[in-house]
């Protein structure tokens, strides 16, 4: 178990959240973390979680959560968090805000807790993955728990969706 252990497993354990934690090989051809995940899953697309950073008015990062094959409306994050606008981060900054590798951002765990945006399609689901801080791991648990420990706000961010 100490080879899966990353900061977000260590915080799920410490607050004794029931979750899971999968283990894929990873192919360094694949440049879609995203998909290599779902491939290895074998669950749903719609059922596992891309963290993507975004900067929004003012410089502030903050973390939206939503399906692997959506693509982010970064109008309705901008709106989820009340402020004018919202763009997708600097990669460097957002590893270094984060503590995670591009492809292994966790949700869970960061350096410090960042306003977070959880897509409200993922309440659909009974468990959901997101990544567990490492390319080729990823948690599985229950949206409710995730939106908990991240302080998350609900709301449609998907491009395409209504709010």
């Amino acid at each position: 178990m100490a080879a899966t252990a990353t900061p977000a497993t260590k915080l799920l354990v410490a607050q004794q959240v029931q979750h899971r934690v999968h283990e894929y090989a990873h192919d360094p051809r694949q440049s879609s973390f995203g998909t290599e995940a779902v491939d290895a899953l074998g669950v749903p697309a719609e059922q596992v979680f891309k963290t993507l950073v975004v900067e929004l008015s003012g410089g502030k990062l903050a973390v939206a959560i939503l399906p692997v094959p959506a693509k982010l409306s970064l109008k309705s994050v901008a709106g989820a968090f009340a402020v004018a606008k919202a763009v997708m981060a600097d990669p460097t900054k957002a590893q270094r805000t984060t503590g995670y590798v591009l492809g292994g951002i966790s949700p869970l765990g960061q350096r410090r807790l960042l306003p977070t945006v959880l897509d409200s399609s993922a309440l659909t689901w009974e468990r959901m993955f997101c990544s567990a801080g490492r390319r080729r791991l990823e948690i599985e648990l229950t949206p409710q728990d995730l939106a908990a420990l991240t302080k998350a706000v609900i709301a449609d961010v998907c491009a395409g969706q209504h709010s």
